[in-house]
């Protein structure tokens, strides 16, 4: 099985601190929450912890476009 790195991983690098997209926001934003499950890959436990915890997510669906580039990413 090829090694598939963390969302977390993936969303660190969608990090720009000057862009105004929604997905940079959530990355710049993920990098303070000291809780997010750094290793995680699930996207059914991913969403539920931001569910409770995303408070700086402005939208589900934010996190729900980054999973899926985060998915077609890893399928190569």
């Amino acid at each position: 099985m090829a090694y598939r790195e963390s969302f977390y991983r993936y969303l660190m690098t969608l990090r720009d601190p000057d862009s105004k997209s929604e997905i940079s926001q959530f990355a710049n934003n993920a990098q303070h929450d000291m809780t997010f499950p750094k290793q995680e890959q699930d996207y059914e436990k991913l969403s539920d912890y931001l569910e409770l915890n995303g408070s700086y997510l402005a939208s589900m669906s934010v996190f729900d476009e980054a999973y899926r580039m985060y998915e077609d990413k890893m399928a190569y």
